[in-house]
C-alpha cells in the first residue's frame, strides 16, 4: 500500500478498484442472468474476464496518463493568466478562480483573502516551463492498468477451481460484492466518513451499476 499511495492518491486507486471489479461483476453475473448452465464454459468465462478486465486497465492506463498530462499544462495557463494580470485584483481574481479554498476550509473572508494574497506574492516569482509526462506518471499508469486488471483474479480462481461453473459464478459474485464492501470501508477511511455506512453505499451502488450495464448490454 505505501508504494501503491507513493505514486497514486486513495482518491485515484480506489476508484480504479471498483471500476475493474463491476467490470468482471458485469461478466460473472451477466453469464448467470442470460445464460444457461450448459451453455457457459469456464474457460470462455475466464478467457473474456481476462481480456476485459486487462484490456480497460490498459486503457485506464493511458487516460491517466493523458490526465496528468492536461493537469500539468492546465496549471501552466493558470500561471500564464496569473502573470499576465495588469494589478493585484485581477490576479487575486485568476488566484481565487484556482484556490477557492470554499470546500476545503472553513474560512473568514479576511483569511481567505490572506492566503491568497501570500499565494500570489509566492507565484508571482515562480517560474514556468512546459509540463512533461515524467517517469513517476508511467509508473502511475501501470498500477492503475495492474489494479483494473487484477480485479478480476477472485472470479478467475473460483472459475478455474471450482468444478460446477454455476457455483462458480455464484461464490464469484459473492466475492465481489464483499470486496465492493471492503474497498468501500478503505475508502471511507480515507475519507474520515463512517466506514460502515460508506462500505454499504458502495456495495449497493456497485450492484445497482453493474445491473444497469447487464441491461443495457454492457
Amino acid at each position: 500500500m505505501k508504494f501503491l499511495h507513493r505514486y497514486l492518491d486513495p482518491s485515484e486507486s480506489l476508484p480504479e478498484l471498483l471500476f475493474g471489479l463491476i467490470m468482471a461483476f458485469v461478466i460473472t453475473a451477466g453469464a448467470r442472468l442470460l445464460s444457461t448452465p450448459g451453455e457457459m464454459s469456464a474457460l470462455a468465462l475466464a478467457g473474456a474476464l481476462t481480456g476485459c478486465n486487462v484490456a480497460w486497465g490498459i486503457i485506464d492506463g493511458a487516460f491517466y496518463l493523458l490526465g496528468a498530462h492536461f493537469s500539468r499544462n492546465r496549471r501552466l495557463h493558470f500561471m500564464h493568466r496569473l502573470q499576465a494580470a495588469t494589478d493585484e485584483a485581477d490576479a487575486l481574481a485568476v488566484i481565487r478562480e484556482e484556490f477557492d479554498l470554499t470546500d476545503e476550509l472553513h474560512l473568514d473572508e479576511e483569511d481567505r483573502v490572506a492566503v491568497h494574497r501570500a499565494l500570489l506574492k509566492m507565484l508571482r516569482r515562480a517560474r514556468t516551463r512546459h509540463g512533461h509526462l515524467r517517469r513517476s506518471d508511467f509508473v502511475a499508469a501501470a498500477l492503475v492498468a495492474a489494479l483494473v486488471a487484477a480485479t478480476a483474479i477472485p472470479a478467475l480462481v473460483c472459475l478455474l477451481l471450482l468444478p460446477d461453473v454455476g457455483l462458480a459464478l455464484w461464490v464469484a459474485n459473492v466475492v465481489q460484492a464483499i470486496l465492493l464492501f471492503v474497498v468501500g470501508y478503505v475508502g471511507a477511511h480515507y475519507a474520515g466518513t463512517r466506514q460502515w455506512l460508506v462500505g454499504l453505499v458502495i456495495t449497493l451502488l456497485g450492484l445497482g451499476l453493474m445491473l444497469i450495464a447487464i441491461e443495457l448490454g454492457g
